[in-house]
């Protein structure tokens, strides 16, 4: 079989960007509110509806979402946060960020999320919060985290950056936890550029994380100067300036609007690679939909069988570049990473389940923007290079 070498490269994760998004944030440029505003407070609202949650919070990116979320729960020095080692290291950071410890539990290797009997057995009396993350967009198993969260009194945080239109046994992701916290970054099927959104049913937690994510104040800016009298306010609390502008929000609008359709396209293209790497027994492919659920198909991911290749991981990916074909590894064991193992001891072999599958992993190109010939020109390399390096 010949080479195959496309002449312009796939870029990884490009947005997709409609007539609609551009004259939103024209408009928003010429109204001259460019902070947290009208344009927020409509998305917004639009997210909660669509999540099916009591109330929503606009942010500037998960990992900001997250750190209020944690705050708002009280979390702080002394406590546990077990959460997956299988993820992106701002969830992890974030702990460190409000004094307390991560504890990690490892994954089912199987969905590639965070395994539930694992995270019984990481119980101790200073966990607070289990943190769950629904990799690449499929749920966790909420069920038994919400079980096991409630025996033993502890918080659920969702890190659902991944998993914008994702269900649970019928009930959407944003609207199980007690606060879930979503990603509009570049890449994701969300997009403004940077941005996130918060939701939960808690009208305490709401308020908390809103008046934190404004410099704690009483007031944020668009009740303060939107308004024709003075209104005093106050600093209630130490806060941050996590909250989203309406630049972004003016293209939050329509990629929510556009979200389900988009998705409709990327479940298109992730059957398509489903059925053409079938044949291909270099690879391991992603475990099918549990019932009554979901994927939100962020990500299409393969692992590759390295007992059966003449090749790593790694450089597997590099040899995709040079053929022009984008990609990524989601993700590395944070675990493993430097800051980790010289700070908590971590090692190789805590988490095996975890560590197989960061081995192996590569992202594939999916989106709502790319063409079928875009698609079986990355099933074109890929075959191509299971069968040049299979041993």
């Amino acid at each position: 079989m010949k080479k195959p070498q496309r002449k312009s490269f796939l870029v990884f994760g490009k947005p997709y960007i409609g007539h609609e998004e551009i004259a939103e944030v024209v408009d928003t440029l010429k109204s001259g509110w460019w902070g947290t505003g009208p344009k927020t407070e409509e998305f917004e609202t639009a997210f909660a509806h669509y999540a099916k949650a009591k109330y929503a919070l606009g942010v500037n990116s998960a990992t900001a979402g997250l750190h209020l979320a944690l705050i708002a729960l009280g979390v702080g020095k002394g406590d546990e946060v077990i959460t997956t080692p299988l993820t992106f290291v701002s969830t992890a950071n974030v702990i460190l960020h409000c004094g307390a410890t991560p504890v990690f539990a490892d994954v089912d290797r199987e969905t590639w999320n965070i395994d539930p009997k694992e995270i019984e057995k990481k119980i101790t009396s200073k966990t607070k919060v289990i943190l769950p993350v629904h990799l690449h967009g499929r749920p966790c198993d909420m069920d038994a985290i919400m079980s096991i969260a409630r025996r033993h009194k502890l918080f659920v945080v969702e890190d659902a950056a991944h998993a914008a239109e994702a269900v649970y046994k019928r009930k959407k992701i944003g609207s199980i936890g007690d606060i879930t916290v979503f990603s509009f970054y570049v890449t994701k099927n969300i997009a403004t550029g940077e941005g996130g959104m918060v939701t939960t049913n808690s009208k305490k937690f709401a308020e908390s994380m809103r008046i934190m994510s404004l410099h704690g104040l009483s007031q944020d800016a668009y009740k303060r100067y939107s308004v024709r009298y003075y209104r005093h306010y106050e600093a209630v609390t130490p806060g941050y300036k996590y909250n989203l502008t309406d630049i972004a929000s003016s293209i939050g609008i329509h990629q929510l609007a556009r979200v389900e359709k988009n998705w409709v396209i990327r479940k298109q293209h992730w059957e398509t690679y489903m059925h053409a790497f079938t044949s291909v027994p270099e690879l391991m492919l992603p475990a099918a939909e549990s019932p009554n659920t979901k994927h939100a198909r962020h990500l299409f991911a393969i692992l590759l069988r390295l007992e059966k290749l003449r090749i790593s991981r790694d450089d597997f990916v590099d040899q995709l570049i040079k053929m022009n074909i984008g990609s990524g590894v989601h993700f590395s064991p944070v675990h493993l990473h430097e800051y980790y193992r010289k700070t908590f001891g971590f090692k190789k072999n805590m988490f095996p389940h975890a560590e197989f599958i960061g081995e192996r992993t590569v992202s594939l190109p999916l989106g709502a923007n790319l063409r079928e010939k875009d698609i079986h020109d990355v099933i074109a390399a890929v075959s191509w290079l299971a069968g040049e390096w299979k041993k």
